[in-house]
């Protein structure tokens, strides 16, 4: 985002859906640019860690109808970074298809936001064998069940916002996700070595949040990968990080992670556009800034 940008926020209006490990961080540094924040949480716990932070916190499923009065309409900036609830497909679609319909009711009843932003994810491209992905690539059914009910999520999306932007993030990575060292540290690590790992740092992806969110006008929206510019391979990380834990190398199994129904394709997710049209760096540019910075924590 650029420096300039910060004061264009104070009062704003930033409403986020599904305030968890993304969004508390969105959260607080929106409070810290002076905006009024009010966040949407399946979480109790989460709830009362936004009201701490300042923020006007509703405790709701996305996918109800019973917060639409709860949370102002008409915000300027909305931000919709909900997870799945778990159940299965079905409970994906309703985290992300039936809980972006609830959010389109809603600002048909209560006015649209200014700009929307969906954080999606890379998983909507099928391709792999190593080839580097950009936002022109194709999307379909190839991807499966699971990115099938992103993409329409992402459709849905494009239809509130008085303009909308959709983030395609690479895998989360960052403070208190400790689930590849966990794996490390067992000696098995999920998946292939051989396969590169696309990551985005949490803080990074709060960046291109706030590099959307200040876009010019003259911007109407788009979709954008937010990946770092590491591109390695998962038995590069594994090496570095059972070397930096002082642990021996563990094998891979070549089986999917837990939850998962296939091993993650190879490919490289491309950032180019992002950095080309809104200015985005990555502060973590690789996962070894990014994991240096979780071994220091812990």
């Amino acid at each position: 985002m650029k420096a300039d940008a910060q004061g264009n926020f104070t009062g704003k209006q930033l409403v986020i859906f599904g305030c968890g490990y993304v969004g508390v961080e969105v959260a607080r540094q929106a409070m810290a640019r002076g905006l009024r924040v009010t966040a949407l949480t399946r979480n109790p716990l989460k709830a009362a860690e936004l009201e701490k932070l300042g923020v006007t916190s509703v405790v709701a499923d996305l996918a109800d109808t019973d917060w639409h009065t709860q949370v102002p309409g008409t915000p300027d900036f909305a931000l919709n970074c909900v997870s799945s609830g778990g159940g299965g497909i079905e409970g994906y679609r309703r985290s992300y298809v039936e809980g972006m319909r609830s959010i389109r009711q809603w600002s048909e009843r209560h006015g649209r936001p200014g700009t929307l932003v969906y954080t999606s994810s890379t998983s909507v491209y099928p391709q792999g064998d190593g080839v580097h992905v950009d936002e022109l690539a194709a999307t379909g059914a190839d991807a499966g069940e699971r990115p099938a009910a992103l993409l329409d999520a992402e459709r849905l999306a494009q239809e509130i916002g008085q303009r909308s932007f959709i983030l395609r993030l690479a895998g989360i990575y960052g403070p208190g996700r400790h689930y590849l060292l966990e794996q490390v540290s067992s000696g098995e690590v999920a998946g292939r070595g051989d396969h590169r790992l696309n990551l985005a740092y949490r803080d990074d992806i709060a960046a291109a949040i706030w590099a959307v969110l200040a876009a010019s006008p003259a911007i109407a929206g788009g979709i954008y990968n937010v990946a770092d510019d590491g591109a390695a391979t998962k038995g590069e990380v594994v090496a570095w990080l059972a070397q930096r834990m002082g642990l021996p190398e563990p094998h891979f199994t070549g089986q999917p992670a837990g939850g998962r129904r296939t091993v993650t394709p190879d490919r490289v997710i491309v950032n180019e556009r992002l950095k080309r049209e809104l200015g985005w760096r990555p502060g973590y540019p690789t996962f070894r800034e990014g994991y240096a910075e979780i071994l220091r924590a812990l």
